[in-house]
């Protein structure tokens, strides 16, 4: 990772509502006309040297960063709050007062929009399929180098902002009547099964339960059997709509499937600059 020495201290964010974008936007408004303010970024991390390090960072990005070291002063933060005004949450795991876990659990019982990033330690693999199920968007493993961060936050902001313009285009759409869906009453491929009305999986006859996030991929994927489909049309398709989901996240929910379809006539295929395959094989293994 990047040595945090090399980069300028950041002023004391640690009191939840501290942001240096306060004063500048007060002094903007008095010189010239209002402009939009900077995205709103919370960082949920008890490292006081890291702390200080990614506050910089991110504030070089032009992002309003706000600080909470306690886990329980987030908690308490995100878990009532459905205004709470992030763009983005940057969040540790492990932290006082209160899990990361346990603040990503609280925050999706009421906010299933709001990108999350979740940093673990690099040996953390329970962790990280944790924070996924639970609704994080991405994941890093400490140690890591700024600039991964870096391309993450932005691209997960990138994608937070598309949502927000899809979600206003679908608002203002919502008085014009409705066009017939289309949809398939079911779609088979070998002996994997999918009903889109009903939202369900059926594998050799039998009920494939599987997590949400799960679910929409692998329905993406049958609708598109026989051929590649790359991760960012993948991304736009299964998950587009609701949430920014980032490039790790889909690397593990696929991992994830690939077990689910083993044994069976179905195989979940990465083709190398393409994208992932779903097939049917003819041997009956994957």
């Amino acid at each position: 990772m990047t040595s945090p020495d090399s980069l300028p201290s950041a002023p004391d964010a640690s009191a939840p509502d501290a942001s240096a974008a306060d004063d500048s936007a007060t002094d903007a408004s008095a010189h010239g006309p209002a402009t939009a303010p900077p995205p709103a970024l919370l960082l949920v991390e008890d490292d006081a040297l890291l702390s200080s390090t990614l506050c910089s960072v991110f504030s070089a990005e032009g992002l309003a960063v706000t600080h909470l070291a306690d886990g329980a002063a987030a908690l308490a933060r995100l878990a009532a709050h459905h205004d709470h005004g992030f763009a983005l949450i940057v969040l540790d795991l492990n932290l006082p007062g209160a899990s990361g876990l346990e603040i990503l659990a609280a925050l999706r019982q009421h906010d299933r929009q709001t990108p999350v990033l979740i940093l673990t330690a690099r040996g953390a693999i329970e962790d990280r399929v944790r924070g996924l199920d639970l609704g994080a968007d991405d994941y890093l493993a400490k140690p890591f180098v700024l600039d991964e961060l870096e391309a993450r936050v932005r691209a997960l902001l990138r994608r937070h902002a598309t949502l927000q313009a899809s979600q206003q285009a679908t608002l203002q759409a919502s008085q014009q009547p409705a066009p017939s869906s289309g949809i398939a009453p079911r779609l088979t491929l070998g002996s994997l099964t999918f009903e889109p009305l009903n939202a369900r999986f059926l594998l050799a006859d039998a009920p494939l339960a599987l997590p949400p996030r799960e679910q929409r991929l692998l329905g993406c994927l049958i609708q598109h059997a026989g051929e590649p489909v790359d991760k960012a049309r993948l991304t736009r398709e299964a998950f587009g709509e609701e949430e920014a989901v980032g490039d790790n996240a889909i690397e593990v929910y696929v991992h994830r499937l690939r077990k689910r379809l083993e044994g069976s006539d179905v195989n979940l295929r990465t083709i190398r600059g393409l994208g992932y395959l779903l097939e049917q094989t003819t041997d009956g293994s994957a």
